[in-house]
Parts: structure tokens; sequence; C-alpha cells
């Protein structure tokens, strides 16, 4: 039976293997390569940085040098504002490349910060660039990705655009739902690594707003909600709430 994901699921043995071996690997590189080219890969990765929670894993305006794929943890990416206020532009969890949006500008637009304990593998830019070139599958793999983020960025845009205060925070769920499927892990109970506030910074709500959104799913039977643990009870329900906006 699978369970909530937990931040010590994973070992420091595991957190120590190469991509040829990782769990995750399909996640970050295409299954395609040959153990030739999956040990390039290997020798240019470097794997299992650790980061603590709090701890920036970038800040906007540094110099752009490499990407990072999420390996253990959680991460939130987020922007300042001229006024000193905080916008969450995104949350990231294992398997998933982050720093994409530094490519054109040089330098990253945004800071990395870890919600919890967390590992990350870094993939120096210029050198994964250039053995890209020598490999197409790995090639075609990143414009995957990229073309990934700005679905996920069109989708952001939706949700902020059309649905009304419960609906994205129905959407919400379900898509984290459906990203800890990918990774094996429980769609139906999961504990949130990030706080009311930057789900509403994410989401565009008042954090008020988001407190009194869950409550009123749990009173209408979709969620149950101890603390950051949520279970999803009725995942149909939810679904017709995005939908109704979506028709």
């Amino acid at each position: 039976m699978q369970t909530a994901l937990q931040p010590r699921d994973i070992t420091f043995k595991q957190l120590r293997q190469a991509c040829s071996n990782c769990s995750l690997r399909e996640l970050c590189l295409p299954n395609e390569l040959s153990l030739d080219e999956m040990k390039q890969v290997d020798e240019l990765i470097g794997q299992g940085r650790p980061i603590k929670r709090g701890e920036a894993l970038y800040r906007a305006g540094e110099p752009f040098r490499a990407l990072y794929a999420v390996r253990v943890g959680f991460f939130k990416t987020s922007v300042v504002s001229e006024d000193g206020r905080e916008q969450v532009t995104g949350f990231h969890m294992s398997g998933e490349l982050m720093g994409m949006d530094a490519i054109s500008a040089d330098h990253y637009t945004c800071d990395a910060v870890a919600l919890e304990d967390s590992e990350v593998c870094e993939l120096p830019f210029e050198e994964m660039e250039s053995l890209s070139r020598k490999i197409p599958v790995l090639q075609r793999h990143f414009y995957r990705v990229m073309s990934r983020e700005i679905v996920r960025d069109h989708g952001v845009m939706l949700l902020l655009g059309n649905m009304k205060a419960e609906e994205r925070i129905a959407a919400f769920l379900l898509n984290l739902s459906q990203r800890f499927q990918v990774r094996g892990y429980s769609s139906m109970s999961f504990h949130l690594r990030m706080t009311r506030e930057e789900i509403g910074s994410y989401l565009g709500l008042k954090l008020e707003t988001v407190s009194r959104t869950l409550s009123k799913f749990q009173d209408q039977g979709l969620i149950k909600v101890q603390n950051r643990l949520i279970e999803l009870l009725d995942v149909d329900g939810l679904k017709q709430l995005v939908n109704s906006c979506q028709g």
C-alpha cells in the first residue's frame, strides 16, 4: 500500500548512487541512452549536494552556470517585488529540473529555496549543452523538458486568469496528487511542504482564503486535513470543480 511521502523516505546510500542507477533517472534523463552515453552523463553531473531547509540553492541575479535536478526534497521558487513582497512562482519536487528560466538571461531570475532538507544534482550547463550536441536523444529530452515548463507556465496563467478561489485550490491539489503518483508515492495522501501563505502567494489568494477553502473542502467531504497532511477523499468532486471552470 502506498503511503504519503516523508522527508526521510530515501536513505543516504541512495543519494550517492550514480544517475545510471537512480530511481528518478527516467524523470530527469531519457531512457534511450546507451551505457556509454550514460557513463558520459554520470561523469558530468555532480550528485548529492545537500541544501538545508530555508537555504537558497541560488538567488535572483546570480550568474547562471548550471541546471539542478531535485533528488530529494522540495523547493519553492520566488521573486521579490519592488515593494519587498515575495511572489511564489513554483514548487519543485524530486525528479524536476530547476534553473531553466536562467538560460536566456545568463543569470537566475528568481530565488530557489529548500522547503525541507533536500539534495540536488548539478548539471553544468555548458558541458551538458556540448554533450547534448553529440547525443541527439539527450538534446531532444531537454527540449521536451523546456516545453513542459512552458506548458506548466501556461497552466498557471489559466489558474490565475479564469478560476475562482475554490477552483484554483482544487486544481493545485490535483496537480500535486498527479506529480506524487508519477514518482511512485500515494496520490491520495501527502504532506504539504509549503505553508498556506506560500500556496496563497502562488495561486494569487490571501492566506485566509486558502485556509477557509481547505476547511470548506473538508466540510464537503472532498478532503481530510490534519495539519499539513492532506487526504483526498473525493477526487471526482475536485475534478468537477476544475472542469466547471474549463467548461
